[in-house]
């Protein structure tokens, strides 16, 4: 199955970029009033957990682009158990916490029942767009799964800096919930498309082995 990894690796890191620049900015305007509210010490926590690493990864591809690409197998794993680690911390962070004793189960399913809404419309909305504006496969792909994505691999961080200690736990759940949903989720759409791909190949080899032998 193609997908337009070009367009997956621009669209994720124009989202993450977005994300670290707006984020302090809505919180501070939704949460206390203004803008201000954020102070510049947050914001600059926020830049040096997040900006920081990824301008320096770009800034050393000149001497280790090489040696990442033929070792992508095994940095592969290393992204992997990343994000395994950012998903355990905030767990063990919402244990601690001990949020799932600040919600009754009736609580929490309507919590996941509303996060699963609206991972359905981001998803229909995305694959409708893409399909009326006419994008090839690959890019239908491409955006459909990108532009469902909300990570804790960014939102976590960005919590942790603008909430205290003690909220975040319980702030953060609904991002915890709707990582895994999405993962879940979009794997089966994954081998969806996979499937559609395999057998609309067939179908052309077919057509093909029909026309040679016509």
């Amino acid at each position: 199955m193609h997908q337009s990894v070009p367009a997956a690796l621009c669209a994720a890191t124009l989202s993450n970029l977005l994300g670290v620049l707006l984020t302090p900015l809505l919180a501070g305007v939704l949460l206390s009033g203004g803008p201000a509210a954020v102070s510049a010490g947050k914001v600059g926590d926020i830049v040096l957990q997040l900006l920081v690493p990824f301008a320096a990864g770009q800034a050393a591809r000149p001497w280790i682009g090489e040696w990442a690409a033929r070792n992508r197998t095994v940095l592969s794993w290393v992204d992997r158990g990343s994000i395994l680690l950012v998903v355990y911390v905030a767990f063990s962070e919402g244990m601690v916490a001990g949020i799932w004793h600040q919600l009754d189960l009736p609580m929490l399913l309507c919590l996941f029942a509303v996060n699963a809404a609206l991972l359905a419309a981001v998803l229909a909305a995305t694959t409708l767009v893409s399909r009326r504006l006419v994008f090839v496969r690959a890019d239908e792909i491409t955006i459909v799964f990108c532009g469902s994505k909300k990570s804790l691999a960014s939102g976590l961080p960005i919590a942790s800096v603008l909430f205290s200690a003690s909220s975040v736990g319980l702030i953060v759940l609904p991002l915890m919930l709707f990582h895994q949903l999405q993962l879940m989720i979009c794997a089966v759409l994954a081998r969806r498309y996979a499937a559609s791909y395999q057998a609309r190949c067939e179908q052309e080899q077919l057509s093909a082995a029909e026309l040679a032998s016509a």
